[in-house]
């Protein structure tokens, strides 16, 4: 297997920079497959892997799939338009969350 691409660890620290992200992949969306990983100890890579490209095929074309959990552990989750405005569906994702709490 060869290495990575430069820009794909600088895109994985962008994100695992974040406070509160215990990882993140950069997924196969044709077969699920990790091409590229930062996660935190206990993280299950593959299974995550295989349900990202499984979930991202079936709406890639139609729209996202955003999710926030609620401490209740109720996933709070929206299906969107492409051109949704992600900040503001999050945003509101994290209210509901606070609702089912």
């Amino acid at each position: 297997m060869s290495a990575a691409p430069a820009g794909y660890g600088q895109a994985l620290d962008l994100v695992t920079r974040v406070r509160g992200v215990r990882g993140a992949m950069l997924v196969s969306a044709d077969d699920g497959i990790v091409v590229a990983e930062q996660l935190m100890e206990g993280i299950k890579g593959a299974a995550v892997a295989a349900l990202a490209g499984s979930v991202a095929s079936r709406l890639a074309e139609q729209g996202a799939l955003l999710v926030v959990g609620a401490p209740s552990g109720i996933l709070v989750v929206a299906v969107a338009e492409p051109d949704v405005n992600v900040g503001l569906v999050r945003l509101e994702l994290l209210r509901a969350a606070e609702v089912v709490a």
